[in-house]
């Protein structure tokens, strides 16, 4: 178990205080809940197209995790019951490459307050822990704010993308 695994706390700019921590099997019903909070347009940016729904069999694909190839965190409203999730990154890692992708979601209620920030730079350090080389993502180039992150965090526009309407970026990482 990695040193995340104990919860901590995260002070966003407006001074709220969030449970960071990992995501956890029992997290199911808040990522649901999470996911119907979402706008048709925040769906689609972060997943590149449209879904109706989050089946419980979805959810849990996404809070049971495989250990040696996944991480995610989420940010916790401990202050609301139940309580909300309302931050998540993940790293999907290729043991073959030495890489991983990632993948960030903030609801917008809670957007501009550091909390992408803040799940990036742990993500960062989450792949810098498994002494990988590179954390890459694929990002609509209408997403600006998730764009201007990145390139504030040192990441690079890779080779025109196949996809339209998409950039590919990567961070190198040093891990010695």
């Amino acid at each position: 178990m990695n040193e995340m695994a104990v919860p901590t706390t995260f002070c966003a700019r407006d001074g709220s205080e969030l449970c960071f921590r990992c995501i956890r099997p029992d997290d199911v019903d808040a990522i649901q809940r999470l996911f119907l909070r979402l706008s048709p347009e925040e769906i689609r940016m972060r997943f590149q197209y449209g879904i109706g729904y989050l089946s419980p069999r979805a959810a849990l694909r996404f809070c049971e995790l495989d250990p040696a190839l996944e991480a995610a965190f989420v940010l916790m409203d401990m202050t609301v019951e139940p309580a909300e999730m309302r931050g998540v990154g993940r790293i999907y890692a290729d043991a073959t490459t030495h890489t991983a992708e990632f993948a960030v979601l903030v609801e917008r209620a809670w957007t501009g307050r550091g909390l992408g920030a803040f799940l990036m730079r742990q993500l960062i350090d989450e792949c810098r822990r498994r002494e990988l080389d590179e954390i890459w993502g694929q990002v609509l180039l209408e997403n600006r704010p998730m764009l201007d992150l990145c390139r504030d965090l040192g990441f690079r526009r890779l080779r025109p993308q196949t996809e339209p309407g998409t950039a590919l970026i990567s961070l190198r990482l040093d891990t010695d």
